[in-house]
């Protein structure tokens, strides 16, 4: 009898537990099936973005802006997105990519005393700034098919991508169509646009201005230059813009300018001191590096048959090198005959005098060069692409910024321990030796670069994945409104809190003048007792 209990009660308990574990099974395949409901529902919502009809204006003419520009088309037009872009730098029609050319006088190959003249000096540029984007803009809507598609009432296309750089008047096509914009910035931020664009100033006390020398306003007098030089460009801008509207009324100074939904900027945290970002500026620096591609053979045996190395001297597209003065010219000859590395000089036309170990040509293919294992500096003007190149590389730097941001871009590679900065225009053939012996010879700066590059690289997603998932986003979301700062939606004396500043001082001067009236009272009550009370003593 007991048998039969005791086998009865582990029947019982094996039922019971099959039943458990049915019911657990059958928990498990629901939440399986929600789940793979859940995931299916996400990815077709993700990929319901159909392709895309996409308008792009490149408005500078600079090759290292159109650089940028290019790459963030072409991300998206490998994703199956159409691409109209209106260029002064066309590289020819692809699968979803048309380019229509856009005549504007190009920056390449300037001379570069002019250039330091012209743009080496911030009281200068802001001005000028401001004329030639103007002058861009009335270029590219002055085209006939910029023409034809403005004046031709709902448009094709589902977006707007454009440079800004001093004027709003890039934002004038989107407003005219109705259509959500995306700024694009090839360098850091403008400063002088910050409040502009993005609706808020980042604090001087802790960002540089662009064209500050420094990374990172770290003493007194940095900081006090830095809100000396943002409070200037800012109003130089806005008085150079008033200036021209009355000079040369045009067409976009009718509208109400857009502000942008997004901002791509060619920035990262490691080239550029860590500041305050919107929600709408999606930092891509980097993104215009490609797949390293094979040296051509005669550069590729100079390099490998340099048994100590090989340095890499550049000033990139906007200057020419051959237009140096000859006391610098010959300050690089002196000092390259003196070191035991070969040398790489992007030098245009014929070179008198050069070293026997220094190879010139009016191009090389920069990227690709970087990348070779036995490159062991890089001389260069600090432009952010190059900046790029030389980081994601790991090679040290001997920087000669020119104007604009590369000082700044220069410093924050001294900053992160992988370069040096020298002044151009103040250069010696002794202290130029010197650094290049210190970079190559010092392991720290390899190090460091080294260093450098493995922070640039970790990332959760590329920059091309980034400009393709966050485009796609303003669509999915109608422009993504909700991504722009409430300080549009400010008068300046709201912004900067003039009317609560005011309140409070009323307030504190009523209070003021209350304890005074109080005081006074109490003052003349005592002196009117003070007067009863002595009669009476006496």
């Amino acid at each position: 009898m007991k048998e039969i209990i005791l086998n009865s009660y582990i029947l019982a308990s094996l039922i019971f537990s099959l039943c458990e574990v049915a019911v657990t099974m059958r928990t498990l395949f629901r939440t399986m099936i929600l789940s793979v409901f859940c995931i299916l529902t996400v990815s077709m919502t993700y990929a319901s973005t159909d392709a895309l009809q996409i308008l792009a204006i490149e408005n500078v003419a600079g090759k290292s802006h159109w650089n940028f520009m290019s790459a963030v088309l072409r991300s998206l037009t490998d994703k199956g997105h159409n691409v109209t872009v209106f260029t002064p730098f066309p590289d020819g029609n692809r699968a979803n990519y048309t380019e229509v050319y856009l005549d504007l006088p190009s920056k390449v190959e300037m001379n570069i005393e002019e250039t330091l003249n012209v743009f080496g000096k911030p009281t200068a540029i802001i001005p000028i700034l401001m004329n030639m984007t103007r002058y861009f803009c009335n270029i590219a809507y002055e085209q006939q098919d910029m023409r034809e598609i403005l004046n031709g009432g709902k448009s094709n296309y589902d977006i707007i991508f454009t440079e800004v750089l001093a004027s709003e008047c890039a934002s004038y096509i989107a407003s005219k169509l109705e259509l959500p914009l995306i700024y694009l910035i090839p360098s850091p931020m403008i400063t002088h646009i910050e409040h502009t664009v993005f609706g808020d100033v980042s604090n001087p006390a802790t960002v540089s201005h662009l064209m500050a020398h420094n990374a990172v306003p770290r003493t007194f007098a940095q900081r006090f230059l830095n809100i000396v030089l943002l409070g200037f460009s800012i109003l130089a801008l806005k008085y150079k813009e008033i200036e021209l509207k009355k000079i040369d009324l045009q067409p976009y100074d009718l509208v109400q300018p857009l502000k942008p939904s997004l901002v791509f900027m060619n920035t990262h945290y490691i080239t550029d001191a860590p500041r305050p970002m919107p929600a709408s500026v999606i930092q891509i620096g980097g993104i215009h590096l490609k797949t390293p591609r094979s040296i051509p053979n005669d550069i590729l045996e100079f390099i490998e048959n340099s048994p100590h190395g090989v340095i890499y001297f550049t000033f990139g597209s906007v200057v020419s090198m051959s237009t140096l003065p000859d006391h610098i010219q010959n300050a690089f000859k002196e000092a390259f005959a003196q070191v035991p590395l070969r040398v790489l000089w992007k030098y245009e036309g014929e070179m008198k005098d050069k070293p026997i170990n220094v190879m010139t040509s009016k191009w090389f293919p920069q990227r690709d060069i970087l990348m070779h294992p036995n490159v062991k500096l890089f001389i260069s003007h600090g432009g952010i692409s190059g900046v790029y190149e030389a980081v994601d590389a790991g090679v040290p730097v001997l920087g000669f910024p020119l104007f604009y941001d590369q000082p700044r871009n220069i410093d924050n590679l001294v900053e992160a321990g992988m370069g040096i900065s020298m002044d151009l225009l103040t250069l010696q053939k002794d202290e130029l030796l010197t650094n290049i012996l210190e970079l190559i010879n010092n392991e720290k700066y390899m190090k460091n670069a080294k260093i450098v590059s493995d922070r640039f690289k970790d990332r959760p997603m590329s920059p091309a994945e980034s400009v393709v998932y966050w485009t796609e986003y303003v669509i999915r979301h109608k422009g993504a409104p909700h991504l722009k700062s409430h300080a549009f939606n400010l008068t300046w004396y709201q912004y900067f809190l003039l009317d609560v500043i005011f309140v409070i001082f009323i307030f504190i001067s009523f209070v003021i003048f209350i304890i005074y009236k109080l005081f006074k009272t109490i003052y003349y009550y005592f002196l009117k007792y003070s007067q009863t009370i002595k009669p009476k003593l006496q």
